[in-house]
């Protein structure tokens, strides 16, 4: 699985809230898009490797709001994926518009099966360095 993507995404009017700046939560949502766009990029489907009974969860994830992104920019979301061994996947984002950081991230993925149970991610995921 390589280690980095990146593409840009408009920010819609329904992001953001009455000021006009994009509301806090959905950058969860594009931290989220930026994993699946990743395995896309990689030729993995997300939905295949659900329905193979392996679930990629969030288990921790901070995000530090740099400044406010505005409906009609257009983000650059960048996502590197730091260590991917065992039942973890760690990653880092830096969100941009232009050259000015909007936020930067980390989240932390456990892999776990149907019934909540961790276990170790698929051989072809794993990243270790």
């Amino acid at each position: 699985m390589p280690r980095e993507h990146e593409f840009d995404l408009p920010v819609r009017y329904y992001e953001t809230d009455g000021q006009g700046i994009v509301h806090h939560s959905n950058y969860l949502r594009y931290m989220e898009l930026a994993r699946i766009e990743l395995l896309n990029a990689t030729g993995y489907d997300y939905a295949k490797i659900e329905e193979a009974g392996i679930l990629l969860v969030v288990a921790k994830a901070t995000v530090r709001y740099k400044s406010p992104a505005r409906y009609g920019d257009v983000l650059r979301i960048w996502l590197r994926t730091e260590r991917a061994f065992g039942a973890r996947i760690d990653h880092t984002y830096v969100i941009k518009v232009g050259e000015r950081i909007v936020a930067e991230a980390e989240t932390t993925i456990a892999c776990i099966d149907r019934e909540g149970r961790v276990q170790r991610l698929p051989r072809e995921l794993e990243i270790d360095e």
